[in-house]
């Protein structure tokens, strides 16, 4: 028996309804041949990566998950968090190549793989296989046992039932919500020794991957996750009820979820209307400048608070070492980017002038609301500007 899907309430579903009508909205936004598409998906990635690994205690910085996404080096996180970021990112990157395969199955297998690639830094903690024993959640504040999963001898057989039920796909239950509940009872059954919370949202990223809905990089909550982590927990905690109990009503994590996509969703969407004013307003300034077109990409990473680095910047424009130099000394003469350290330490970071053009374009942010705040007779909920 695993956690069942609660029956959608009127709520629920105009929240859904709502998610995909953010996500429609999205898709015309990002699926068009615009110039600055690719440097959003790349961020947006690189914003997943920190956030689920974060939730485990893996910090890494934003500036090194995007050299991650683009199979870079990083400037300043360890060696062995390092090796987790790699692992997850080729997990997600296998999950891209799911995303369409038309001989694809959910089976145990595919769940192991997955799991093997995010824990193969340390083979020692079991790497694609179930738990030999026992196993048990501690809160990282107090070191409290806050859960305690099934017994291992049932981990093989929950597994295979949470299999079979995801290859069902019950048509009637939103790709949102059934990405949900995959989450919800990977994450109580805790089949790993180590890597649980990842594989958990990484199951959840083949559900929602599988619809074509949007890129990954465009349906992932990890961000929202990764800084919600204390309500997650809390959340998790709360339908858990201490072990195993599925018995127990899954609708608070529903709920959470909902919120969280609902919340993403419109992130994302004033995001990719602050890219097209972006590139838009930094084309302007470089073609005034008579500077080379490719250098909006080099400002545009600057504007968002990244460390331009040569290596970086060469691979997006695809040129020489000599001429990305020359292109990022020329920038930095101009007065957008500001030059920090020495030889191959060197790197690029934004002048007050190219800050505070990017702060007039994030000036009219507001708040995202609770869509569980708002009227669900009411047939839109506003769009974030």
């Amino acid at each position: 028996m695993l956690f069942s899907t609660p029956p959608l309430d009127e709520h629920e579903q105009a929240v859904c309804a709502r998610v995909d009508e953010l996500r429609r909205a999205l898709r015309g936004q990002v699926s068009e041949d615009r110039r600055w598409t690719g440097l959003l998906r790349r961020v947006s990635s690189a914003r997943a990566i920190q956030g689920s690994n974060s939730i485990e205690g893996l910090d890494v910085t934003l500036d090194d998950a995007v050299a991650a996404v683009g199979g870079g080096d990083p400037l300043d996180t360890p060696e062995d968090v390092w090796a987790a970021i790699r692992g997850y990112r080729r997990a997600m990157t296998f999950v891209l190549q799911l995303a369409d395969d038309p001989h694809f199955a959910y089976d145990t297998s595919l769940i192991k793989s997955l799991h093997y690639m995010v824990m193969e830094y340390d083979l020692a903690k079991g790497a694609g296989r179930w738990r030999p024993g026992a196993i048990y959640v501690r809160s990282e504040r107090t070191r409290e046992v806050v859960y305690e999963g099934p017994e291992a001898i049932e981990v093989p057989w929950l597994m295979e039932e949470l299999v079979d039920e995801l290859q069902e796909q019950d048509p009637s239950v939103p790709a949102t919500v059934r990405g949900a509940m995959a989450h919800l009872n990977l994450a109580m059954i805790h089949p790993f020794r180590d890597g649980n919370g990842r594989m958990a949202r990484i199951l959840q990223a083949v559900v929602l991957a599988r619809e074509g809905v949007l890129a990954p990089a465009f349906v992932s909550i990890e961000e929202y996750l990764g800084r919600n982590t204390d309500d997650y927990y809390e959340v998790l905690a709360d339908v858990g009820g201490g072990m195993w109990h599925p018995q127990r009503n899954a609708r608070p994590w529903v709920r959470f979820v909902l919120t969280a996509h609902y919340r993403q969703a419109q992130t994302l969407l004033r995001r990719a209307n602050e890219a097209e004013r972006r590139w838009d307003m930094l084309e302007q300034e470089v073609l005034q400048r008579r500077l080379p077109e490719r250098c909006v990409g080099a400002l545009w990473d600057a504007a968002l608070g990244f460390k331009v680095r040569n290596a970086t910047y060469r691979d997006f424009a695809e040129l020489s070492i000599v001429a990305a130099g020359r292109d990022l000394k020329a920038l930095s003469d101009t007065g957008f980017l500001v030059a920090q350290g020495q030889g191959r330490g060197r790197f690029y970071v934004a002048s007050d002038a190219l800050r505070s053009l990017e702060d007039s374009i994030r000036r009219d942010r507001s708040p995202i609301p609770d869509p569980f705040e708002q009227d669900p007779r009411q047939p839109t909920l506003p769009l974030i500007s």
